[in-house]
């Protein structure tokens, strides 16, 4: 069943999902050459403790950092360590937090420094397919609107969506129903009612849509080492405008 929110639960995902764009946006802002991801990890571990919240993803299924740093081929579940970001690469932040027992959860992709003109299109599709998926998710839609939507943007610039890993709903727990695929056909799925929030993430690789798991068991690659974006908002379905929790 996928979960509904009252009006006092909406309240609080607000609050989380504030809380998680404010950490997202100081972290993204700290992307340089020279910086460390696991002082990255360490500065958000600084701030959702500062925030009165936890991390949703320390712990979980045993990760073990505070966030998700992915870097260039890297795709999701990067982890924090010692590995220096360098001059052009692309950095993939992705913050959850737990706050007051409610989660919000973003994501967003920085270059470090001028990047090629294919990886600055890729940003840009990655980012352009989010923004056009968000407009359909309101009250009678179909998810699969919302999921095609996201496939066209990609398609449509010569790139592929990543197939394995998806968006999600979100709210009590980081993982909640419906699974949000990066592509779909239209009029098919669910249909989405108002008090639903979804994390909506669209995971684009310049290159071919196949993905591996390095030995570490969490850090997702791309098959043929082309570069990858990320971007997500949590959205809340209502009856008119969708409202995205995780504005910046």
């Amino acid at each position: 069943m996928i979960p509904i929110k009252t009006t006092t639960q909406i309240k609080a995902m607000r609050a989380a999902g504030r809380t998680a764009a404010d950490i997202l946006a100081h972290l993204a802002a700290m992307v340089r050459p020279g910086i460390t991801t696991g002082e990255m990890d360490r500065e958000a571990a600084t701030l959702i403790a500062d925030a009165g919240c936890r991390s949703a993803f320390l712990g979980y299924r045993g990760f073990p950092g505070q966030i998700c740093i992915s870097i260039n081929e890297e795709v999701v579940h990067g982890i924090g360590g010692g590995r220096r970001i360098a001059y052009g690469d692309i950095v993939k932040l992705d913050v959850g937090v737990v706050r007051d027992g409610w989660v919000g959860d973003n994501a967003t992709t920085v270059a470090a420094g001028a990047v090629p003109g294919d990886t600055e299109r890729l940003l840009r599709a990655t980012e352009g397919a989010l923004l056009a998926a968000i407009p359909l998710v309101r009250e009678d839609a179909r998810l699969g609107d919302v999921c095609a939507a996201i496939e066209r943007v990609v398609l449509s610039a010569g790139m592929s969506v990543v197939r394995e890993f998806v968006g999600h709903g979100v709210g009590r727990k980081l993982h909640e129903e419906p699974q949000i695929p990066n592509y779909g056909k239209p009029k098919t799925g669910p249909r989405l009612r108002a008090g639903m929030t979804l994390a909506i993430e669209p995971m684009v690789n310049l290159g071919a849509p196949a993905v591996r798991i390095l030995d570490d068991g969490w850090t997702v690659v791309t098959a043929d080492g082309s570069p990858s974006a990320h971007f997500e908002h949590t959205v809340l379905v209502t009856k008119g405008e969708p409202e995205i929790l995780t504005l910046r």
